[in-house]
């Protein structure tokens, strides 16, 4: 399977569509509108490509947007081909918004041209709830109560995700424990069996908790709300290196002695929470007072400082 990307699969299918005889072009974008990646250069295509489909891709009405989580009512993107004004919406996630355009047609020559187009967002939790939809789904709804419920572990003491951004926490230590003996496990009888196992592990949710006490998978499920897939690759401590400071991407600089305010120290040029990795297994330092790029130092492992190692990741 091929994946090109958004710009280019847009350009070849739009003109087919309106050949077809579509008067109205609607693109459905997995895709956030920023114009920006996440995972930086490591993807040959931009992430969030919508709005620069819109831009580049003429013979787009509107397109729905999502991937982003964001809630963007109505946004206007002009096509610079055409000069064309191309609608863009996206409804937040998780079924919380519904995005309704409006088309105002005019029937010109035999078919319709589009006159006018705007979007906006609906809210659903201020909907009432359709009696005939909740009893076509409540045994649904209640197989999956019962298996978010489910017990599957108990817990010495409570652990939030709440500091995570800026502080080490137990709950970030539960997943690299758990990812780096899954690992260790896997390795075991394997060439690479007495390599050092490390693990990096980020904050998906500042508001997870697992309780004290009795363990559902609901509590867990909050923790990382996405099924990732774990990974070990093959690094050197070089290599490690440069991946802390990649990380290490996520703080805003900040001059010695000057009071941290810890809501305004994290998520420096629109870096994420899920993509500040903490690594366990090794002992270093972050000097957030020093510009990007040179902020870990004293990088070690057991008391050494550059050896061949396996990381393992979630994402």
């Amino acid at each position: 399977m091929t994946f090109p990307g958004l710009e280019e699969q847009a350009a070849k299918w739009v003109p087919k569509l309106r050949s077809m005889g579509a008067d109205v072009v609607i693109v459905s974008a997995h895709s956030g509108s920023s114009g920006t990646s996440s995972y930086g250069d490591q993807l040959p295509y931009i992430e969030n490509a919508a709005g620069l489909v819109a831009e580049q891709v003429p013979g787009i009405d509107a397109i729905l947007v999502g991937h982003a989580h964001t809630e963007i009512p109505e946004y206007f993107v002009t096509n610079k081909k055409t000069g064309k004004q191309v609608v863009l919406s996206e409804p937040l996630k998780w079924g919380q918004r519904l995005t309704l355009f409006d088309f105002e047609l005019v029937w010109v020559k035999g078919c319709w041209k589009v006159e006018k187009v705007g979007a906006k967002v609906l809210d659903s939790n201020t909907v009432e709830e359709d009696p005939k939809i909740t009893r076509l789904l409540s045994d649904e709804h209640e197989k999956v109560v019962a298996y978010v419920n489910q017990v599957i572990g108990t817990n010495a003491a409570e652990m939030t995700s709440a500091e995570a951004p800026y502080k080490d926490v137990p709950i970030i230590d539960l997943i690299n424990h758990i990812q780096a003996d899954t690992v260790k496990q896997a390795l075991a009888g394997t060439e690479h069996a007495a390599l050092p196992v490390l693990s990096q592990a980020a904050c998906f949710s500042r508001s997870a908790r697992i309780p004290a006490g009795e363990v559902t998978i609901r509590d867990v499920a909050g923790l990382y709300v996405f099924e990732n897939t774990l990974e070990a690759r093959l690094m050197t401590g070089a290599q490690m290196k440069a991946y802390l400071e990649f990380s290490a991407n996520y703080f805003v600089q900040t001059a010695p002695g000057t009071a941290v305010d810890p809501a305004k120290l994290t998520n420096a040029n629109g870096t994420p929470d899920y993509n500040y990795d903490v690594v366990s297994g090794l002992s270093y330092e972050i000097d957030i007072a020093k510009p990007a790029g040179s902020r870990v130092t004293d990088v070690r492992f057991e008391g050494s400082r550059s050896r061949t190692t396996r990381s393992s990741s979630s994402r």
